[in-house]
């Protein structure tokens, strides 16, 4: 006496739309991430004619009230020299540190800054926006 179904149905689900939306999502994921800028200090950068491309190691930025910071870290000019070797530090080509300086901060601040990088050995790199 046999009891047993002889067909037994296995359940499916067909993953084939589920494939297609996942791999758009990473697409997009890997793209807006790409786009994301890491700087998150509000600056208006001056303008100038061309615009300056370098391999940016380090970014210091100073807002409109002379406060810098490394990345997105406040940091007092005291200790820029100290926290600026321990990033150079990293590097094995000639680093290239990018000031990000407000168009309303002060000139004097942004040359102190470019005197640390070079006392250091980097290039200091002003960065611009075009006209």
């Amino acid at each position: 006496m046999n009891i047993r179904k002889r067909f037994r149905t296995h359940p499916e689900m067909h993953t084939g739309a589920l494939n297609d939306i996942l791999f758009i999502l990473l697409l997009f994921f890997l793209i807006v991430s790409t786009l994301a800028n890491p700087n998150v200090i509000k600056v208006s950068n001056p303008k100038a004619k061309a615009d300056t491309k370098a391999k940016q190691t380090v970014v210091i930025s100073v807002n409109k009230d002379q406060q810098l910071f490394i990345g997105a870290e406040p940091i007092a000019f005291e200790n820029l020299e100290t926290k600026l070797k321990e990033y150079l530090s990293k590097e094995t080509e000639k680093p290239t540190v990018v000031i990000n300086g407000d168009s309303t901060s002060h000139l004097g601040t942004s040359i102190k800054i470019m005197q640390v990088i070079k006392k250091l050995g980097a290039t200091p790199v002003m960065a611009v926006d075009q006209n």
